[in-house]
């Protein structure tokens, strides 16, 4: 049987090493897993940089995106044709015209914009010291420290910018809400879940699922894989 590839796309304020957890887990299970590292410059450049990461996957593909990175699989998705199934972690997933400014706009703000900056070269920042609380309060202390310390900072023109169309309508989904989420509210993950008609799972997560609960997030992957699998079977006639 032809193995799967998986592309696993971080967001803001992390990089690709976000998924250390969840790669092995993915490996083990007979994937082929890379993750993109991108800029994080502007939808677009995330946008050609995943794009360019897919042509180098031979066969189907899953495209997995946390946070932000939900923009970017949702728009690299596009005019992929081995894109077999777009997976959301605790992730933005747009409609064409939205951005992020305008969701946060359209409710209350999470506990965690008020330990984001911007500095004065058009970036935004978590502030140290209120990382661990905003971004992965069940993660180890330690780690959360660390990824405090390297964290990359989101382009104030990622954060306005407006996403295109978006592959989930022609794609299928599946999306993990995090119900203990404070960089994205749950209740606006539950409506972007339903909106595209995503597979939707729980976890009782801070907004860093894929580092406290692996296992989980993991297995929401699998259940992408196997079935896209089983609807790519050839049928007769």
């Amino acid at each position: 049987m032809e193995p799967i590839n998986v592309v696993l796309v971080h967001g803001a304020w992390a990089d690709g090493s976000s998924w250390s957890k969840v790669i092995p887990l993915l490996e083990d299970k007979g994937f082929n897993v890379t993750a993109a590292q991108i800029p994080l410059t502007s939808i677009e450049d995330d946008v050609a940089i995943t794009k360019r990461l897919l042509t180098e996957q031979n066969g189907p593909t899953l495209l997995v995106g946390h946070s932000y990175g939900g923009i970017v699989v949702s728009g690299a998705g596009n005019g992929s044709p081995n894109v077999k199934a777009l997976v959301y972690i605790a992730a933005f997933a747009l409609d064409e015209g939205e951005s992020i400014e305008a969701l946060g706009k359209s409710g209350p703000a999470p506990a965690g914009a008020t330990q984001i900056r911007p500095d004065a070269n058009g970036f935004l920042w978590i502030n140290r010291e209120g990382f661990e609380q905003a971004f992965a309060s069940d993660v180890d202390p330690i780690q959360a420290r660390v990824m405090a310390a390297v964290q990359k900072p989101l382009s104030v023109a990622s954060f306005t910018g407006k996403a295109g169309a978006p592959a989930w309508k022609s794609i299928p989904s599946w999306y993990m809400v995090a119900t203990r989420d404070q960089m994205i509210p749950p209740q606006a993950e539950e409506f972007m879940a339903k909106r595209m008609g995503a597979t939707k799972r729980t976890v009782p997560s801070s907004h860093a699922a894929m580092v406290s609960h692996p296992k989980e997030v993991t297995d929401l992957i699998i259940s992408a894989a196997e079935s896209t699998r089983k609807s790519s079977v050839a049928l007769p006639g």
